[in-house]
């Protein structure tokens, strides 16, 4: 009797009245999981940094981070996932629909695979904070707070949230680049490369830390710096497998890379210092980490554990002495964000190319009819590779113009020599009385 009641309801009424979007538990907790594990690489990247600067400035270090969460988050709810992920507007420059901002028209809304829009934009929210927070260590302990925290505004904005659009939004010009469009499964143009390469601008454009490199600027805690890598280790698990929005087997093969490309590139940090420098150092393993957890992270979710292990491997090799070429051209990246976030990068939206699983090649050759081939894609990862480098040294070049003519970028002479912990927050991170 239900059944023919339920017929001639669905022959009286449109079927669409009876459509409902249902909430995917399993997908949705695996994705307020990962929200919280990102959330954890913020701090866990401000313990990274502020153990590596001298202890006068380890506080003002750390709240670069955390200041990022408060700037960026709001700025997420108000504008940039309107920005982000939108329609597009301005020939697709940057996207927009109105019901996004403040997040009013999602509040009830599930996706497509059961997850609730506003789980996902908590997701993509974060790594709207940790980018800009990534820059950060490239202009660590002379940069003006009051510089910084506009600065990373306006970068959110102008570098960020087009990026974000052009690669991982669906009508984005580099989502549909070539018949599997530009691969970047977790952010390695989005995040690391933009990150990376503004990074190297603004160290340029500020200028080198006073007395460097003729005086050792030496970390103040690596056992702070040792612990912060852990939890960006442990946090990436979110970052990476997370972005397969969803709880599935992408989601395994993602987690599985992300473990392989940081143990590969930890390892072949220290025999690389081995053999170099006759002793395998602590900050040499969590480099190492944290170079096969940025080389891995365009890749992860595409490519097979033998290519995670090849992509953490050889990006520990390129950063190495990507890294010692700072010294000889003379630019001072205070904690080397360009050598391990712009090169690592670079190396893993490029590299990736070689080891994408056949599931992936299939199903891109179906759709080109037989169009897809290793050296188009090649290409096409170039091309994004490209894009981002040159318009994220644009927008932050002009940003940082702006920003000097100001509030100013550079902090001043007796701050630095004071520590910017006091000068800029009247505190000390350790309560020392020789803050050097």
């Amino acid at each position: 009797m239900k059944k023919i009641i339920t017929l001639i309801l669905l022959i009286v009424f449109p079927a669409s009245i009876f459509a409902t979007n249902e909430v995917d538990t399993g997908s949705t907790a695996w994705m307020l999981t990962s929200t919280a594990l990102v959330l954890l690489m913020i701090p866990g990247l401000a313990m990274f940094y502020g153990g590596l600067v001298r202890s006068k400035n380890v506080l003002g270090t750390m709240m670069h981070s955390f200041v990022a969460m408060g700037i960026m988050s709001v700025l997420w709810v108000v504008v940039s996932y309107s920005m982000c992920f939108g329609d597009n507007i301005l020939w697709g420059w940057f996207g927009w629909n109105s019901d996004y901002l403040f997040l009013r028209g999602i509040d009830d809304k599930i996706m497509e695979g059961g997850v609730p829009e506003l789980v996902f934009s908590m997701f993509q929210g974060k790594f709207a904070i940790i980018t800009p927070a990534l820059i950060a260590g490239a202009i660590a302990e002379r940069v003006s707070f009051k510089g910084y925290v506009m600065f990373i505004a306006l970068w959110g904005i102008i570098v960020y949230n087009p990026l974000c659009h052009w690669v991982w939004a669906e009508d984005g010009f580099l989502y549909n680049l070539g018949p599997m469009g530009a691969i970047d499964f977790a952010g390695g143009t989005v995040v690391h490369i933009s990150a990376g390469v503004s990074g190297l601008v603004a160290a340029i454009f500020i200028g080198v830390r006073r007395g460097y490199p003729q005086r050792q600027m030496r970390p103040n805690n690596l056992i702070m710096t040792l612990m912060g890598a852990g939890l960006l280790w442990v946090g990436w698990f979110g970052f990476n497998a997370g972005s397969s929005i969803s709880s599935s087997l992408t989601t395994a093969q993602a987690l599985t890379a992300t473990q392989v490309a940081a143990a590969s590139g930890a390892l072949m940090w220290i025999i690389i210092e081995y053999l170099h420098l006759g002793k395998a150092t602590a900050l040499g393993f969590v480099s190492g980490i944290l170079t096969g957890l940025v080389a891995v992270t365009p890749a992860a979710g595409v490519v097979q554990p033998i290519g995670a292990l090849v992509l953490g491997a050889v990006a520990s090799l390129i950063c190495y002495y990507a890294i010692i070429m700072k010294t000889k051209l003379g630019y001072d990246d205070s904690l080397d964000a360009f050598g391990i976030h712009g090169v690592g990068g670079v190396v893993g939206a490029l590299l990736l190319t070689f080891f994408i699983r056949n599931s992936w090649i299939a199903e891109a050759t179906a759709l080109s009819n037989g169009g897809w081939s290793v050296w188009l894609q090649l290409g096409v990862q170039a091309a994004a590779v490209f894009i981002a480098i040159a318009y994220a040294t644009i927008g932050t070049l002009i940003i940082l113009w702006v920003v000097d003519k100001t509030v100013g970028m550079r902090s001043k002479t007796q701050d630095e020599l004071q520590g910017l912990d006091y000068a800029y927050h009247g505190e000390r991170g350790y309560g020392m009385l020789n803050p050097n």
